[in-house]
Formats: structure tokens, sequence, C-alpha cells
């Protein structure tokens, strides 16, 4: 039990998650203070020392992050303040109070050239300033050398927020057809697989081992293969209850190349992670990503 953990960025899906989880009747801790961004700025480094001197959290958890992966590219000193310089100092003041760090990364970490999984000591090769900022924040918490987990993730999603599913549900409420890339392989994580996840493994975690471990719901699939799954799992979920219907059928979701698709920035190509670290140091282990997605669905 912790006398008091620090979750940042309550306002992103992470954060809100991790907040609605540990204040129900699963908790940790005696006090769990949330902060969003209006509270804690994340590119103020004196502002970051008082806070977490004020607080003094025995466990701080970090989801809080520059997510804006092609605004990244015209603003990399933001990019770089909140991912980069933000996670050390986090590291550096909860090294002085005696607090472990629990820190949120990316796959973007990789070159996603990889041809099967990538596991936690594969050779990293961000393509993007994002990618970049977020590997240079996981060597900064690195260096500091306190009792950390930093847990890389990929395509998380959920009820709470901006993401992939929200924009493919309004999407198939407005539109008869749809072209989705299909040329990217990854696994779709939902954000309630990722907070039952991390309770778990702080159950379980008395600051060592330490260092990289990898939380992505289990399988694979494209992104045209989730959207498709989407529409498919909220239609066969609609019957039961008063949703509004989707224009689009699953037949009608076209799949197309990155190519047709072009972004400001190049993404991995491969973003799959192998969990298997996971599983033996913490004996956690995150279900099939379809089955979270129906799990998911149901919190709408």
């Amino acid at each position: 039990m912790y006398k008091k953990i620090l979750v940042t960025g309550v306002n992103g899906q992470v954060g809100h998650a991790l907040q609605h989880l540990f204040s129900g009747e699963k908790s940790l801790a005696n006090i769990v203070v949330g902060l969003d961004r209006s509270q804690l700025d994340l590119t103020s480094a004196d502002e970051i020392r008082r806070v977490i001197q004020t607080i003094k959290p025995d466990l701080i958890i970090n989801p809080a992050a520059y997510t804006a992966v092609d605004k990244a590219e015209i603003e990399p000193e933001l990019a770089f303040a909140i991912n980069s310089t933000a996670p050390q100092i986090l590291a550096e003041e909860a090294e002085k109070i005696g607090a472990k760090l629990i820190h949120f990364s990316t796959d973007y970490v990789y070159s996603g050239s990889k041809l099967s999984a990538y596991v936690e000591d594969d050779a990293t090769e961000p393509l993007s300033v994002y990618g970049k900022s977020k590997l240079a924040g996981e060597d900064a918490i690195r260096a500091v050398g306190l009792p950390h987990l930093i847990l890389r993730t990929s395509w998380v999603y959920g009820a709470y927020g901006k993401n992939f599913l929200k924009t493919i549900l309004r999407l198939a409420a407005e539109r008869d057809e749809l072209r989705i890339v299909a040329d990217q392989i990854g696994a779709p994580t939902s954000v309630s697989s990722v907070a039952d996840a991390v309770f778990a493994v702080m159950n379980r975690w008395q600051g060592e081992p330490a260092g990289v471990y990898h939380l992505v719901n289990a399988g694979q699939t494209s992104w045209h293969g989730f959207a498709t799954a989407i529409v498919e799992e909220y239609q066969r979920l609609q019957s039961t209850r008063s949703w509004p219907s989707l224009k689009v059928k699953p037949e009608n979701i076209q799949a197309i190349t990155s190519l047709e698709f072009p972004t400001p920035t190049v993404r991995p190509v491969n973003s799959c992670l192998d969990c298997t670290k996971l599983k033996s140091d913490f004996a956690v282990e995150l279900t099939d990503w379809r089955d979270a997605l129906v799990t998911e669905l149901q919190c709408l």
C-alpha cells in the first residue's frame, strides 16, 4: 500500500483511466492526487519541482505526454520539453524524496522495420521528433537511476477522449464508405486494459525489477482491421442498446496503403510489441485486442 500516489495528465486517456480506477474500490494508496495540465505545467521545471516537493508522493505515475505526432515536427522544442525534460525532472525530484516512478512511452521509439514483434532490448531507431523526444525521456529517467518502470504501449484508445475508436464511430455515422490504411500493423490497446495492468503491476512491484516493459493487448491487426472490427462489434452490440445507427457497413470499409493517405510524419509500419517480459516478471498478461474492444465499447 502506498501512502500517496501522484498521477499526471488526468485529462488524457491513460491518466483519466488511472484516476478513475484508483478513486474506486481498486486503490493502492491512502491518497491519490490527480493533476491535469492546468494544475501541473510540464514545461516549467520550477513548477514541477514545487509540486513534487509540496505533495511528496511515494509513487509518481506519468502518462502525461506531448502526443501530437505531426505537430511535433514543427514545434520540437515543446515536444522535447514535455516528453524528455519533464520526465527527467520528475525522476530527479522523485529520487530526492525516495519515491518510485512509473512512466509511459511508445512504440514510436522503434523504426517499425522489424518483421516480428519488438522486444524491450531491440535497438531503438525513432523516425520522428515525437519518437525521438519519447526516447530521450526514457534515457533521462534511466540516467537518474531511481526505482522506475517505463511502460511502452501503442495504439491506445478508449471511451474517453479523442482517439481512433471515437473517430471511426463518428465517421461511420456520417459516411457510406471509409478508406483506412491497411499496411501498418499493431495491437489496438484499450485504456481500460492499460489501467488494469498498471494496477496489477503496482500490486507486485517493490522497486525491483526496474526498466522497460511492453504493455499492449494481445494479438495484432492493421488500422483497417481495427476499423472494421469497431464497426462490426458496435453493430453487434447495438441491438441491445439505444445507440445511434451507423451509415457505413463493414464491407464498405476499403483498405488503402500509407502512400494513399500521406501524413507529415512517417509512422512505424510494424508497431507490434512483445509482452513476454511483463508476463514473466509480473504475471500480467493482457487480453486479446478484440475482446478488449468489446469491453471498451460497452463503456460508451
